[in-house]
This record gives structure tokens, C-alpha cells and sequence, in this order.
């Protein structure tokens, strides 16, 4: 099936990208196989994860078909282009079809894109990671890339308005060795393994970071064990937890 929608909404990235003047880094690209099914698992901290997410794919000229909700592909701007793209709707009511299509992805030769994380962290750490992501390569006998993203929240991160025309803003993109399941007794002990080296690329991405909040206000997008202001894990799983309660219209 020809790609009709994907290369230009890439080449339309990448407009935005040089009119920003984003500082770029890419690491670790030449991991992620040419060819296969194959899963990368990314950290998740801002709305726009998965673009750049998919950056570092392209290297190996890969298109990445991620997992996303299914109310993105049921809008009228955004909803034409997702399935343009075919990426993969998650419908938390029928979670078993999502997954089954992502399977099916996996055994065709496609790269998968999932944010294990389930949700954006609101403190910009590491949370508990749900184990799709593993079982459906052990499912489909594919590796595992561990993708860590830093810079992303400072675009659009939850809680904060957007600032899409931010300039000159560091991203950083770290794709991580691919996880072989073959190694793994099962899922479970592979997702353990997988939050450690996400954890650890994470944590490098953070202290490698180029750039400094200007002042005392401009510590929202750093977390708080490096002396941000964004909540700690137990801060925003409280959040969470109210967003939960809250009931949505």
C-alpha cells in the first residue's frame, strides 16, 4: 500500500522543526532494524511525544505506527491524518482489538510505537510501565527499543499552555539497544528490564541536557529531584487520581 499521507506530514515536521531552529540530538538510530517487526517503547512527557518519537526511525527509514486513543482518530482535523498514517486506535473499552492489531502490525514487518507509561508523567519521571508492550513482542517474537525523550515537555507538556512557537529549544532522542524476548523468561520479567534501561537512558537524557531554566519561574519542565518545580511521582499520582474523579462532559 502506497504512503500518501505519512512523507508529507514528515516533511511538514521538519519545516517546523528548522523555522524553530530546534536543536536536534539523535542517538542510537542505527538500533532500530531496517527491516521487521519491531517495538519502541518511549518515555512520556509532553503531547507531542510521538513525532518526535518517530524521528528516530527515520535513519533506518522506518514509518512508526504508534498506539493512540481512539477520540485522536475520531477528530475532524487530526482523526483523517492518523488514519492516513495507520497508526494503530487504542479503544480502552475493547483493549483486546487494539492489541491484536498491534500484534498483527508486529507480524507484518511493522514498527510500533507505544508509550508504556499509559499517560503523560506529570513529573517527568519514569512511571510504572503497563506490559503491552512486551507481551505483544513476545506475542510477535520482535525486539524491544527502549526511546527516551527530554526537551518535548517544554513544548507541550500537561498542565502548562502550549508554546508551540518556542525557539531554539533543545530536544533530545535516545533509542536504547533493541531487547531481544529471546532473553527473557517472560513478559513481566522483560517490561522489569525495560523500565530500567528506559529509567537510566531518561536520566542520562536529563543530565546531558544543554540547556538551564532562566530563573525561578522556569523551572516547570525540570523534575523535582534535579530542583524543578514539576510535582514528584507521588504529587502527580495523587493528580491523577483526581483527574480520575473528575467527571468528563
Amino acid at each position: 500500500m502506497p504512503e500518501l499521507v505519512y512523507p508529507p506530514v514528515i516533511a511538514a515536521a521538519k519545516t517546523m522543526f528548522r523555522v524553530l531552529d530546534l536543536k536536534l540530538t539523535v542517538e542510537g538510530a542505527h538500533h532500530v532494524p531496517r527491516a521487521g517487526g519491531a517495538v519502541l517503547a518511549s518515555n512520556h512527557v509532553s503531547y507531542l511525544d510521538f513525532i518526535f518519537c518517530g524521528l528516530g526511525a527515520l535513519e533506518s527509514r522506518r514509518l512508526v505506527r504508534f498506539m493512540a486513543k481512539d477520540a485522536v482518530f475520531r477528530h475532524r482535523v487530526s482523526g483523517p491524518l492518523m488514519r492516513g498514517m495507520r497508526h494503530i486506535p487504542v479503544d480502552r473499552r475493547a483493549g483486546a482489538d487494539s492489541y491484536a492489531a498491534a500484534v498483527r502490525a508486529l507480524r507484518a514487518g511493522e514498527a510500533v510505537g507505544v508509550f508504556p507509561e499509559a499517560t503523560v508523567s506529570r513529573s517527568l519521571t519514569v512511571k510504572e510501565l503497563k506490559s503491552g508492550a512486551t507481551r505483544m513482542a513476545f506475542e510477535a517474537q520482535v525486539p524491544v527499543l527502549p526511546v527516551a525523550l527530554w526537551g518535548t515537555q517544554r513544548l507541550w507538556m500537561k498542565g502548562r499552555p502550549r508554546t508551540l512557537t518556542r525557539r531554539h529549544t533543545p530536544i533530545t532522542i535516545l533509542v536504547g539497544e533493541p531487547m531481544d524476548p529471546a532473553g527473557y523468561p517472560d513478559a513481566n520479567a522483560m517490561n522489569g528490564e525495560l523500565r530500567t534501561r528506559l529509567h537510566a537512558l531518561v536520566d542520562r537524557a536529563q543530565r546531558e541536557y544543554p540547556d538551564q531554566p532562566s530563573g525561578p519561574d522556569d523551572r516547570w519542565w525540570l523534575p523535582a529531584h534535579l530542583g524543578g518545580s514539576a510535582p514528584t511521582p507521588e504529587q502527580a499520582l495523587a493528580l491523577e487520581a483526581a483527574d480520575r474523579r473528575t467527571p468528563t462532559s
